[in-house]
């Protein structure tokens, strides 16, 4: 068996607007001016107080806590309301659903995200039944701790070697590396070309068509497995 594990934001869903709100809801809450879009998005894939941390530094250490639940608060209640409605990328729901249909190929999700988002992202766009293991913040290390992969690893009983992590950040190609899995780096989402390799990527895509061809390449499945 094949497992194919994918992050969330900036690989699977263009969440980018509705994080930076979040963010800025965050910093606003606490009377600290939020960074510039930019800044946000670079740390996106990180759990989120470690993702506060990273942009408040040391002298800021006191307000984080505060920070990620204003955060947490203003998703739920945008979630509630039906405002916080991600959309896929272009292609991603026809690539889950062309993997899912082989014998041979299961799915999983490693994500910096908490389930409850994990779960609304699955109602919103149908996508239940397809990922066999869901690994979040809840229960792992923020990434790049290789936790994720591990627990995948243990829950479905696959090889390292014929695992792939598909995800667009450094975090996430340095955390397949640690835990010894492929790495496939996507261009659409918040991380650039250079830290893609940089950490590790060993195939980077533009579209999640040349995705399916890079998954074949990186776990030598023939042309006709997937």
């Amino acid at each position: 068996m094949y497992l194919i594990i994918f992050d969330v934001d900036g690989t699977l869903l263009d969440s980018q607007n509705t994080i930076v709100h979040g963010f800025e809801t965050a910093f606003s809450a606490v009377g600290l001016p939020a960074p510039d879009r930019k800044t946000i998005l670079s740390i996106v894939g990180r759990s989120l107080e470690e993702a506060f941390q990273d942009l408040v530094g040391p002298e800021h250490t006191h307000l984080v806590a505060q920070m990620a639940d204003a955060y947490r608060t203003e998703k739920i209640a945008r979630r509630t309301s039906g405002l916080d409605l991600d959309p896929l990328y272009p292609g991603a729901r026809e690539a889950i659903d062309r993997l899912h249909a082989r014998p041979d190929v299961l799915l999983g999700i490693a994500t910096g995200k908490a389930m409850r988002g994990v779960r609304y992202m699955l109602d919103v766009h149908d996508l239940h039944g397809r990922f066999i293991t869901i690994q979040t913040a809840d229960t792992s290390p923020s990434k790049p701790h290789p936790d994720m992969i591990v627990r995948a690893l243990r829950e479905t009983g696959a090889e390292a070697i014929k695992t792939v992590m598909i995800g667009d950040t450094g975090f996430d190609m340095s955390m397949a590396r640690s835990g010894g899995v492929h790495a496939i780096g996507v261009t659409w989402g918040y991380h650039d070309h250079s830290q893609l390799v940089t950490e590790g990527a060993e195939w980077i895509v533009d579209t999640f068509d040349e995705l399916v061809l890079a998954i074949n390449e990186v776990l030598e499945i023939t042309k006709e497995a997937v």
